[in-house]
């Protein structure tokens, strides 16, 4: 099956409610208890030093923080006191703030409705520490995104693509930006709203969908250490979190830690990585990309996506959830990406595929998937950058999904795994329990498999051809013709002769 970026772009259903993921172990016959993941501390759970004499407050520039004044003036004044100093301390109070401006036509940035900024940090030399004490920041109702006629204000809607300018609108760019600072940069305990359902929804932008600016938190090109915190970014037309930092080239670096970040119901991701490695993601969730209003491609939870003549690489995700996104839970498609690992995460996808992994070196640990995984990287020249999943569950079960739905596209026993060209990819200690609709991987040959256990509930053939390695076990309708035994495997409690099955 081949298929491009853009074509596992569904339709969005309704936002989902949270997703629920209690402990517990199955009993014997029964189906198995939601996946456990460790969840991310809320904004302000956790005490924070007190702030420095020193640092500067939003209220010593005019703010009021009461949730009903405009605060953007006073957000972008300590902002531009901060660059002024080469970093320094922010503290907020924890209150709620309310953000976002427009004005009318910019000659020089072309927008129609041009957005005020906010907290532009920038070339910071000392170290940058923002605490956010569980801070609310909200974007206010009412202003224009999407592309506006700018002598009425109209939406201006028109054929995609559009790439023009002069109609563009946005109720701000960034809520939090940090560009260029050789200092250390800290954020933490602050709760972006980007408040989408507020907006007033004109045409769209780009290659397809609303591709402007309205990001939570965007890091760029910073050569100091970048940790993030127990922050909740989320309802941004674009993206909640973008990290788009120095080349990659493999070598070590300072600490870059994502800890305990909640980014869901953004239009475009939860979190592109478009440039930098060496991040680190503990306890972080990245779900319901796409349900809240805007959809636009990728429509992912993560998105490694190399751009602009950029390397990525040597990531780690430890413990995450990517749940019930228009897109996949992750996607790796495009530009010089490289390594990633991902260890005790869980992956739900209830209208798309649960990855999309089709760059070199991914690595899947302890890993749980709901709905099927496509594109995984293949190389027969150099397996060694195949996809590898290691000790991972791959599940069809709805009462897994947060919404009770379990992608099966167009065909009601699609394969877990669709993989019928990705030589040297490799399941080593896998468990496949397929108990709904879904048919064990389509697979060749040229995949491996060691030491797994499969069954399925569906009636239809599934083809998990390929080589198998140590002990495996299969029960199901399963078709093995061309695949290679080379280990123990039994086949509906019959062992399977050594060689190539015919």
């Amino acid at each position: 099956m081949t298929l491009n970026r853009r074509e596992w772009i569904a339709g969005a259903s309704a936002g989902a409610a949270g997703l629920l993921l209690p402990t517990g172990c199955a009993e014997a016959g029964q189906a198995d208890p939601p996946p456990s993941v460790p969840q991310p501390r809320r904004p302000g759970s956790v005490v924070t030093p007190p702030a420095s004499p020193d640092a500067l407050t939003p209220e010593q520039f005019g703010a009021r923080g009461d949730g009903v004044t405009d605060d953007s003036a006073a957000f972008a004044a300590l902002a531009a006191r901060v660059n002024e100093r080469g970093g320094g301390e922010v503290a907020f109070r924890r209150t709620t703030y309310r953000v976002g401006r427009q004005g009318g036509y910019e000659r020089r940035t072309r927008y129609a409705f041009e957005p005020a900024p906010l907290l532009e940090f920038a070339g910071c030399t000392r170290p940058l520490t923002i605490r956010g004490n569980g801070a609310i920041i909200r974007c206010a109702p009412g202003l224009r995104y999407g592309t506006f006629h700018r002598n009425n204000g109209e939406p201006f809607f028109h054929d995609m693509p559009h790439r023009g300018w002069d109609q563009l609108a946005t109720p701000y760019r960034w809520m939090v930006k940090v560009e260029g600072c050789t200092g250390p940069v800290e954020i933490s305990d602050l709760e972006l709203d980007g408040n989408l359902a507020a907006h007033l929804l004109g045409g769209g932008h780009g290659d397809t969908g609303h591709q402007i600016p309205a990001t939570g938190i965007g890091l760029y090109d910073n050569r100091g250490g970048e940790v993030l915190r127990r922050i909740h970014t989320h309802h941004h037309a674009l993206d909640g979190l973008l990290i788009d930092g120095p080349d990659w080239d493999g070598s070590g670096g300072p600490e870059r830690l994502i800890e305990d970040v909640r980014s869901e119901f953004n239009g475009r991701q939860g979190c592109s990585v478009t440039g930098g490695g060496g991040y680190a993601f503990r306890r972080c969730i990245f779900s319901h990309t796409g349900r809240a209003g805007i959809s636009s491609a990728p429509g992912a939870g993560v998105d490694i996506e190399a751009e602009a003549g950029k390397r990525v690489g040597g990531l780690l995700f430890r413990d995450c959830l990517f749940a019930d996104n228009v897109g996949q839970g992750m996607v790796a498609d495009s530009g010089p990406s490289k390594g990633a690992r991902f260890v005790g995460c869980t992956f739900v996808g209830t209208t798309n595929w649960s990855v999309w992994p089709n760059k070199p070196n991914i690595a899947f640990q302890g890993c749980t998937f709901v709905g099927p995984v496509v594109r995984c990287f293949g190389d027969s020249e150099r397996p060694e950058l195949a996809t590898r999943f290691e000790r991972c569950s791959f599940r069809d079960d709805p009462r897994l999904s947060p919404t009770g739905q379990v992608y099966g596209g167009e065909n009601p026993d699609r394969p877990i795994a669709d993989l019928p060209d990705n030589p040297g990819v490799r399941f080593e200690g896998c468990d496949f329990r397929l108990t709904d609709r879904a048919v064990l991987p389509w697979t060749t040959n040229a995949v491996t498999f060691a030491d797994c256990t499969m069954s399925q509930r569906s009636r239809a053939r599934s083809y998990p051809r390929g080589t198998f390695l140590g002990r495996n076990r299969i029960d199901g309708n399963a078709v093995l013709t061309g695949a290679v035994v080379r280990g123990e495997l039994l086949l509906n409690g019959r062992l399977v002769a050594r060689g190539r099955v015919t």
